[in-house]
């Protein structure tokens, strides 16, 4: 395939119509997935609209600063303001969901109920809908649970604020912003890829399910399958780590290398002679795996003196032709200037409303080689509300009446 071709190929999820109604990120950010993969995703805000359209935070406290609790999970979109306590409202979102393939919705099952929103609400005028529910898990042993599903919950209940907290320490380790909120959309948005491909074989649509706290076991799975035999995995002190190279070491400037090389004897000799520590090859105490093994802490003791001697810019150039693996532990700023990520595509521009520019993260994906680029940035709070009628057959007079009627919000 030439490259012309390859830059005609349709993005997957072309001429697919998503509904959302769904606050926040973990159910908006899968919206965003497949908005940057080429579907219609039109989101409906209630007349208050999305919480995190306000929503102050650290991330957006500089003046011309974008909002990431918008921009991440609300790219690409286009905003509808419906009042679905209304019967004007309710009767514009079916005539929405008619044509839509998919429905994504955050909302519990009280405010589904509320709203007529829920599945068989939807589906009676749209059999073959894919209808995905971000949702808890049920817990038949509680009749009500004060608990939300929402990311932060997650890192604490899904074990990853435990494993990832070193022992002794005098605080928790604490989630990224917004961490398991979007490991589940990319969860959200395979399953909504999977669900339409089923519906392209069999013709039936369906409902899916994606849970917060699924999504934090997920990868700690080598963990919980074990848990039953062993109990409760130690958490790792750097200090005693059971093979020396794989490991991280601060630098001179406070900065920190990770080495990750398993197979400690292919590599030992080739880390020393670059490092300058040749004498740490005919040490008897580091001369094989099982030496290493039994007088680890001298030898981590070893290598940290030696890092501790170069800046992490020194130690870069040193490392330059090694062939074990090895990286620098990056901050999100670096990461902007990072040659990889910016020859790949993974942090796209986009173009703001008042024309200024800012880039977000790639969707973790390309198709047909190519990278996987943003529309638009985040629609404002019911931007799109008359074209999307338009669209769905109304006129500018009923379009007014339904305004009047307070159906719009």
């Amino acid at each position: 395939m030439s490259a012309d071709e390859t830059n005609s190929v349709a993005p997957p999820f072309d001429g697919v119509r998503v509904v959302e109604i769904a606050a926040w990120t973990f159910v908006p950010g899968a919206g965003t997935i497949l908005a940057d993969l080429g579907a219609d995703v039109i989101k409906v805000e209630p007349p208050s609209g999305d919480p995190q359209r306000n929503l102050q935070n650290a991330l957006n406290r500089k003046e011309g600063a974008p909002n990431p609790f918008l921009e991440v999970p609300n790219r690409g979109k286009r905003s509808i303001t419906l009042d679905l306590t209304t019967d004007d409202g309710h009767d514009l979102l079916l005539t929405l969901v008619e044509k839509a393939d998919v429905v994504l919705t955050s909302y519990l099952p009280a405010q589904r109920a509320k709203l007529r929103v829920d599945v068989d609400d939807l589906m009676a005028v749209n059999p073959q809908l894919v209808y995905v529910r971000g949702r808890r898990p049920p817990r038949r042993s509680r009749r009500r649970s004060p608990c939300r599903p929402w990311s932060p919950s997650r890192w604490s209940a899904g074990g990853t604020m435990n494993k990832l907290t070193p022992p002794g320490a005098e605080r928790p380790a604490m989630q990224p912003a917004a961490y398991n909120d979007l490991q589940g959309s990319s969860a959200i948005a395979g399953a909504v890829g999977m669900a339409l491909f089923r519906r392209e074989r069999t013709g039936t649509g369906g409902v899916v399910d994606v849970s917060l706290l699924n999504t934090g076991m997920w990868p700690l799975s080598p963990d919980l399958t074990a848990a039953p035999y062993i109990g409760e995995i130690p958490r790792q002190d750097r200090t005693d780590a059971p093979n020396p190279i794989v490991n991280a070491y601060r630098t001179k400037d406070d900065r920190w290398i990770n080495l990750v090389c398993p197979q400690a004897e292919r590599f030992w000799g080739e880390l020393c002679a670059l490092i300058d520590r040749v004498d740490l090859i005919v040490d008897e105490r580091f001369s094989d795996d099982l030496a290493r093994y039994t007088h680890r802490r001298e030898c981590i003791a070893e290598l940290d003196k030696t890092f501790a001697e170069r800046t992490l810019a020194e130690w870069k150039t040193v490392l330059s032709g090694f062939s074990g693996v090895w990286a620098a532990a990056a901050t999100v700023a670096e990461l902007h200037d990072d040659k990889q990520v910016l020859d790949n595509g993974f942090l796209p521009e986009v173009l703001a409303a008042d024309g200024s520019a800012f880039r977000v993260v790639a969707a973790p994906y390309h198709f047909d080689e190519q990278p996987t680029t943003p529309r638009r940035a985040a629609p404002a709070f019911g931007e799109h509300t008359e074209e999307i009628l338009r669209e769905a057959g109304l006129d500018a007079q009923r379009i007014a009446e339904l305004k009047e009627r307070g159906a719009l919000g």
